[in-house]
């Protein structure tokens, strides 16, 4: 499969009163078409910035971005907005994300109104066929968001995010805000939108039954850091990164002849804030020597595409 996106060396930087927040730090991978990357990690971990830097919803502060193999880290006014007919965003809080004002038919128009691609019965056809593809009944076309369960206001923002037919979307933690068996309905909507239309996901989430359902490849972030990076069935079968590992062990099982060990974290977090250099997670690492704490910390491949950011990872799994 051709790359679609390609991200190298990416940071973006906040400052503030106390310091430089470094939320996403100098982060690479390769996103390939019609595959969806999981995107995991605790909260604040910087994964919901690194989605929205790739998009340019935030400007990265340095690094490079490459869509379809052409430079997009820097664009004009021209440029991004038809950057920005490839590339779209489902936000996590579907009351929030969308405007209380606009009906859901208005909130799937504006965008097919913006791009001049459609008018007059057309552009009503279109948001029509846009709200039935995602399962929006028509007795709700003219309802506002307030009116609607939390299941069709994501199903509305679904069909935003797709209604110009955008090649990569980032979706950043859609089934967070909702039940358990609406979850199951968006992720397969989503599923089957992907196969329809040969969409390209970055799946954004901090639930790993979820990311393993949906994704072909997983990435693992640690303040502001790629940790670990591997194929999605080769990560739950093996994990190398002591974080991963502790990540994964958190999982509940209903297996009672297999019950995983839970690796309990101790230790302080560190700041984000102009953090030291080496290992962000020697602080709460059971095998951190005084080399994790030096500068330098890369990407080393342990297997086929599965790549460990860790100095002893040889060492402590016997490679």
């Amino acid at each position: 499969m051709a790359a679609l996106l390609e991200v190298e060396h990416l940071k973006k930087y906040f400052p503030t009163g106390r310091g430089t927040v470094h939320a996403v730090d100098d982060v690479s991978f390769t996103i390939n078409e019609g595959e969806t990357m999981g995107l995991v990690g605790e909260s604040g971990c910087g994964k919901s910035t690194l989605g929205r830097t790739c998009i340019h919803l935030l400007e990265s502060t340095e690094g490079k971005l490459l869509f379809q193999g052409e430079d997009v880290t820097h664009l004009n006014k021209k440029q991004l907005a038809e950057f920005r007919k490839k590339v779209q965003i489902i936000f996590q809080d579907p009351f929030s994300s969308l405007n209380p004002r606009m009906t859901i038919r208005d909130t799937v128009i504006e965008p097919l109104m913006l791009s001049r691609q459609f008018e007059g019965a057309q552009l009503e056809k279109e948001a029509e066929n846009l709200m039935d593809l995602v399962g929006i009944e028509r007795r709700f076309y003219n309802s506002y968001p307030h009116e609607l369960d939390g299941g069709r206001r994501q199903r509305a923002g679904v069909a935003r995010a797709i209604s110009l037919k955008p090649k990569f979307v980032v979706c950043d933690e859609p089934v967070s805000a909702l039940d358990v068996s609406i979850q199951a309905q968006i992720l397969n909507l989503l599923m089957d939108l992907q196969d329809e239309f040969h969409l390209t996901y970055m799946f954004v989430t901090h639930d790993l039954s979820v990311v393993r359902h949906i994704s072909s490849k997983i990435c693992v972030m640690y303040l502001g850091q790629m940790v670990e990076v591997a194929p999605t069935k080769e990560l739950f079968d093996k994990q190398y990164h002591p974080y991963t590992k502790a990540l994964l062990s958190a999982i509940p099982s209903i297996d009672i002849h297999h019950q995983q060990k839970r690796i309990m974290l101790k230790g302080e977090i560190t700041s984000p804030i102009n953090p030291k250099p080496g290992c962000r997670f020697a602080p709460r690492c059971l095998y951190a020597t005084d080399e994790c704490r030096k500068p330098d910390q890369p990407l080393v491949e342990v297997g086929p595409d599965h790549f460990v950011s860790c100095c002893r990872v040889k060492e402590i799994n016997n490679l």
